[in-house]
């Protein structure tokens, strides 16, 4: 029997595996996937002890895996972001190896955050310094994703199940009602979803709410690839044939960090 496929969710805070990507990733859980959350901070100091904690519920009733990234370089808007770059891709790269993933689900490297668009350059590096075949899915939080080229819908149930879990997240929800924000976004990406994400004109989805991804291919010798758009099949998520170059805004200097140099 082979063992079950795996993906890796790269996760800036606590919270955002359910917030970023979280209907999909369960779908993939549901479709027999592993869904191994790497947690690459645990936020200010003082709220460490609660976040983990708190990390450890959601995880437990998303049943998802948690890893820890080793030493949890920090990623606030004062540190060194280029130092936790490089330890974040080295960690993303070490769990790739020892779980096998086929696919990497995280912030895009644009995503109007400090520490999500750290993590989310960190990935990039990682698939790149990897050397073989990857996919990754990008979504957005803090800043709406370019070109999405994946439609994810969910239905009412599978929202319940994402407000479930991120419940464990109490503290953080009585700072700022992130769950009020999962069901609108989710609302509006079913609304406006099948037009960014098929074209403009045609007909919206026919569902209660969606999520957005851009999914990239990594392939050694033609780079970073933009799939054409689908709707999501979770026993199938990965690109299929080739698409135009994406590298150039995976790499592109953030603007938010353009102007803080400034």
């Amino acid at each position: 029997m082979s063992p079950a496929p795996a993906v890796i969710s790269v996760s800036p805070h606590p919270d955002d595996e359910i917030v970023g990507a979280g209907a999909t990733l369960l779908e993939l859980r549901d479709a027999g996937w592993r869904v191994v959350n790497l947690a690459c901070s645990l936020g200010r100091p003082p709220d460490r002890i609660r976040r983990r904690a708190e990390l450890v519920e959601a995880c437990r009733i998303a049943r998802f895996e948690l890893v820890i990234a080793p030493g949890m370089p920090p990623i606030g808007s004062g540190d060194d972001l280029a130092v936790a770059q490089t330890a974040l891709s080295t960690a993303i790269t070490d769990l790739r190896r020892q779980s096998g993933a086929q696919l990497i689900v995280g912030p895009s490297p644009h995503d109007g955050h400090h520490g999500h668009e750290v993590v989310g350059r960190a990935i990039r590096d990682a698939v790149e310094a990897g050397g073989e075949p990857l996919d990754v899915m990008f979504w957005g939080l803090w800043s709406d994703l370019p070109v999405p080229n994946v439609l994810v819908e969910f239905g009412a149930a599978r929202l319940h199940e994402l407000q479930d879990a991120l419940g464990a997240h109490a503290r953080e929800l009585a700072r700022n009602r992130l769950d009020r924000l999962v069901e609108s976004r989710a609302t509006a990406n079913a609304l406006l979803g099948a037009e960014r994400v098929f074209g403009f004109g045609l007909p919206g989805a026919q569902c209660e709410y969606a999520e957005l991804l851009t999914l990239v291919s990594w392939r050694p010798e033609r780079g970073w690839r933009l799939p054409r758009s689908r709707s999501f099949d979770p026993s199938s998520p990965t690109a299929e044939g080739e698409g135009p170059d994406i590298g150039w805004w995976l790499h592109a200097p953030s603007v938010r960090s353009s102007l803080r140099r400034e």
